[in-house]
C-alpha cells in the first residue's frame, strides 16, 4: 500500500488503515445487510454466494438481488470456489476490487507528486491515471483525505524544511523545496515551519513557550501558550508527566513557567475545561497535519452536549473511508477540551478511546448533557 512520504500531511498509516479495515461483518446478519445497501467498504472483507445461480460475487454487485434463503457467505474467494461456485461475470470477484485499483493508481500519483520538481498539473495527474480531471480528484480525496494539490503543497513544504536542516542559504533551500520565488514562500511561512526561517533553522530555540499546571478535578492539568495563542491543554495524574509531554511535544523551543499574567489565563482555560459549555473566547495556536487541521477544525463544530460518531466525522469532512485517521487525529489532539475530541464516539454508542483517560471523558460528557 502507498507509504508515507514523510511530509507533515497523512499520518503514516493511515491509508493502508483506512482500506485494509479489520471486518466489521462479523455476522449474517451483517453481511446481508451490506449487500443489500451495495456497500463498497465491505468488498474484500466477504464474498456472497448465490445457489440458483452458481455465482459467487462481491457485497458491492450491482446485480439484482437473490433470495436471501439462496445465498451463502463466504470468507474468502477461495472458500467460495471451493463450494463450487463461480465468479461472477458483472463484479468480477476474482480480479482486484475497484478500491484496490483506485489505491493503486493514487500510489502511483503520490510518487509522481514526490518525484517531480514542481506540482504536476491535475489533468497531468488525471491523463496518468486513466480518468477524467474531476474523477480522478474525487478518488484521490476519497482514498487519502486531502486533494492532489494539498498533498503537492505539504510534501513540498516538508521538502524545504529538510532543505533548510542543510549547509546553504534560506534562498536555495527555498527553490530546492519546490517554491517558484522567496514570496510565496515568506507569504505562507507560518504554516510551512511555524517559525521565521531563521529560528527554524537554529532548531526553533528563539521560539518561545510559556506554561503552567495546576490542578482541576479532573487531577492536574497543563496549559502552555505561544504567542499565538494556548498550543496545549494537557490533563493527567502526574504533573511531571505533563511537563515531559511538553517537553517531547516542542522539543526545540524555550519553555518559560508562566508569570501572575499567564497564571490569569491558565484560571480562565481550568474554569472552562470545569463548565465547557460557558466556552473559550481565547485564541489557539493548533498545530498539525493537514488531515488533523481539518478534523479539529470540524470537531469545534459539535456543540457541547452532543457526540458524533468517528465515521460521522470522517463524512463531515469529506472523506468517508478516513474513520481510522479521524480517530487517530482525535488521539493526537493536545488541547483537551477547547478541541473537543471527547464528544467524538463509536457508532454503536460506546465511548471509544480518549488520550487522557476514558473516565475523564465519560465525566465530560455527563457534564456537557446536564448543562
Amino acid at each position: 500500500m502507498i507509504q508515507s512520504v514523510q511530509t507533515a500531511l497523512i499520518d503514516q498509516d493511515f491509508m493502508r488503515q483506512s482500506l485494509q479495515k479489520k471486518s466489521t461483518y462479523t455476522s449474517d446478519d451483517a453481511r446481508w445487510a451490506a449487500v443489500l445497501r451495495r456497500d463498497r467498504a465491505a468488498d474484500d472483507q466477504f464474498f456472497y454466494s448465490v445457489r440458483t445461480t452458481g455465482v459467487y460475487c462481491r457485497p458491492s454487485c450491482a446485480s439484482r438481488t437473490a433470495r436471501r434463503e439462496n445465498v451463502a457467505f463466504h470468507s474468502t474467494r477461495a472458500a467460495a470456489e471451493k463450494a463450487g461456485f463461480r465468479p461472477c461475470k458483472r463484479c468480477k470477484p476474482d480480479q482486484p476490487s475497484l478500491t484496490a485499483q483506485y489505491a493503486d493508481l493514487v500510489a502511483r500519483a503520490c510518487r509522481s507528486i514526490e518525484i517531480s520538481e514542481t506540482a504536476p498539473a491535475l489533468g497531468a495527474l488525471a491523463k496518468a491515471a486513466g480518468l477524467s480531471p474531476y474523477h480522478f480528484h474525487r478518488v484521490f480525496k476519497a482514498v487519502t483525505g486531502v486533494t492532489p494539490k494539498a498533498y503537492a503543497t505539504a510534501h513540498r513544504n516538508e521538502r524545504t524544511r529538510r532543505q533548510l536542516k542543510r549547509p546553504g542559504t534560506v534562498t536555495q533551500a527555498i527553490y530546492e523545496g519546490g517554491f517558484n520565488s522567496n514570496a510565496p514562500f515568506y507569504a505562507q511561512t507560518a504554516s510551512v515551519l511555524g517559525m521565521k526561517p531563521r529560528n527554524f533553522r537554529a532548531g526553533g530555540t528563539n521560539e518561545t513557550i510559556r506554561f503552567a499546571v495546576g490542578q482541576c478535578s479532573f487531577g492536574a492539568i497543563l496549559v502552555a501558550a505561544t504567542e499565538k495563542g494556548v498550543c496545549a491543554i494537557l490533563l493527567g495524574d502526574d504533573p511531571a508527566n505533563l511537563v515531559r509531554d511538553l517537553q517531547d511535544r516542542f522539543d526545540r523551543a524555550q519553555l518559560i513557567g508562566g508569570d501572575a499574567a499567564f497564571e490569569k489565563l491558565v484560571a480562565r482555560v481550568v474554569g472552562f475545561v470545569e463548565a465547557p459549555t460557558l466556552g473559550l473566547d481565547l485564541p489557539l495556536d493548533v498545530r498539525g497535519t493537514a488531515f488533523q487541521q481539518r478534523v479539529w477544525q470540524a470537531l469545534r463544530k459539535v456543540p457541547a452536549g452532543n457526540t458524533v460518531s468517528y465515521a460521522v466525522m470522517a463524512r463531515r469532512i469529506g472523506s468517508p473511508q478516513a474513520v481510522r485517521a479521524v480517530a487517530q487525529a482525535c488521539a493526537a489532539n493536545a488541547i483537551a477540551v477547547a478541541i473537543p475530541c471527547h464528544r467524538v464516539v463509536r457508532t454503536d454508542g460506546n465511548l471509544g478511546g480518549y488520550r487522557w483517560g476514558i473516565e475523564r471523558k465519560r465525566e465530560l460528557l455527563e457534564r456537557e448533557k446536564a448543562a
